[in-house]
């Protein structure tokens, strides 16, 4: 008998828990549960179990572009809001799901944040200072200095941009954010710069860019990283400066000599890229032969003709014309070109001796005599 007054009374209990529950009415901010009740083009009527309905009106849901009330619910729906407004004027009480939506993207925000994860945010407006850019209900500030990792004089290029960005300040309290687009780009390149050098080793041949010259040589993109090549390793001739061979935006292939990942230097060579000219000297000179080539040095004793670069030979100053030469310079200049024979190669000391005279007539002495006076 007992047990079943004790049944009574829990019976009777939930029944006035479920009154109660009939009668109270949720405050403002509460998030509350419900089903559908009823949709319209304009609004969503949810039930509940109150004695007032949820008014869920089109203005505070999210709907993609031509998509419609009737696409997202239908009648018997369980639903999840959150109360805006006790009262709306006609009884009912005002629900939105993008105020519910809010609090969840400030979550994943604060996320974003913590995790330091990029999240994608649309630029909408321009203020002084940078832009505001919206991730789904919630806007954050991007200053000017983190729209790019390149200076920018102002925003209206990034207008209705799609950015990827890492949130760096978040204070919720105060509904503000702020993003950086610039942290994204820096860590690609950072990727992409580690990337390449993982690509490249001591002693591969690869394809650059010539970008910018110094005295001492040459800068070289190799896609993303630069290289220096020297100017002792841009020819196997002399040079004073690159630009004697190269010029900028020349592409070249390069030798890499040396690398230090740590300190970001990479040495490159191009030299190296075609044989050393002694080292081939069997397979284009012989003792004999006629070649030309410039005049680049003048001593007392002779003078240097480049045949090729890193390639000279000395024209001994007894080898310059059939006639006695005193002054070298009174017969040959800098620059000139000449044709010589082939006297001697010595491959041990890397010298090879020339003859001009041997190219010449004795009747074509008078090229190197100087202009005859007038008779008195």
């Amino acid at each position: 008998m007992s047990e079943m007054i004790t049944n009574e009374k829990n019976s009777m209990e939930d029944f006035m828990d479920e009154i109660d529950a009939s009668l109270r009415l949720p405050r403002t901010g509460e998030i509350v549960d419900g089903k559908v009740h009823q949709v319209t083009d304009r609004e969503v009527i949810v039930n509940m179990g109150c004695k007032k309905d949820g008014i869920l009106p089109v203005e505070e849901i999210t709907l993609e572009e031509g998509q419609k009330l009737t696409d997202l619910f239908k009648e018997g729906d369980e639903i999840q809001a959150k109360v805006i407004k006790t009262d709306d004027g006609d009884g009912g009480i005002l629900l939105s799901k993008k105020k519910l939506e809010i609090n969840e993207h400030w979550n994943e925000i604060n996320e974003a944040l913590e995790n330091k994860t990029i999240i994608t945010v649309k630029v909408v407006k321009q203020v002084n200072g940078g832009v505001i850019a919206a991730y789904k209900e919630v806007t954050g500030f991007i200053p000017l200095s983190q729209l790019s990792d390149k200076f920018v004089e102002n925003a209206d290029e990034f207008m209705g941009q799609t950015l990827d960005v890492k949130v760096t300040r978040v204070d919720q309290k105060r509904g503000r954010a702020v993003f950086s687009h610039k942290i994204v780009l820096n860590e690609e390149k950072q990727k992409k710069i580690a990337a390449i050098w993982e690509g490249l080793h001591v002693d591969d041949i690869v394809e650059g860019t010539v970008m910018r010259f110094t005295d001492y040589g040459a800068f070289v993109d190799l896609g993303g990283i630069d290289g220096l090549l020297h100017i002792s390793e841009i020819s196997w001739g002399k040079l004073k400066h690159p630009q004697e061979v190269l010029q900028i935006g020349d592409t070249v292939k390069v030798k890499i000599l040396s690398m230090n990942e740590e300190k970001g230097k990479i040495s490159l060579g191009l030299k190296q890229t075609i044989p050393e000219p002694w080292s081939v000297i069997d397979e284009k000179y012989e003792v004999g032969q006629v070649v030309s080539g410039k005049v680049v040095q003048i001593k007392e004793y002779g003078a240097f003709v480049e045949l090729e670069p890193g390639l000279d030979g000395l024209v001994h100053i007894s080898e310059v014309a059939h006639k006695r030469v005193t002054n070298i310079a009174d017969e040959l200049s800098i620059g000139q070109e000449a044709q010589a024979k082939i006297l001697e190669i010595d491959r041990e000391r890397k010298r090879i001796s020339l003859s001009i005279k041997e190219t010449l007539d004795a009747a074509d002495e008078t090229v190197f005599e100087e202009p005859a006076e007038d008779a008195e």
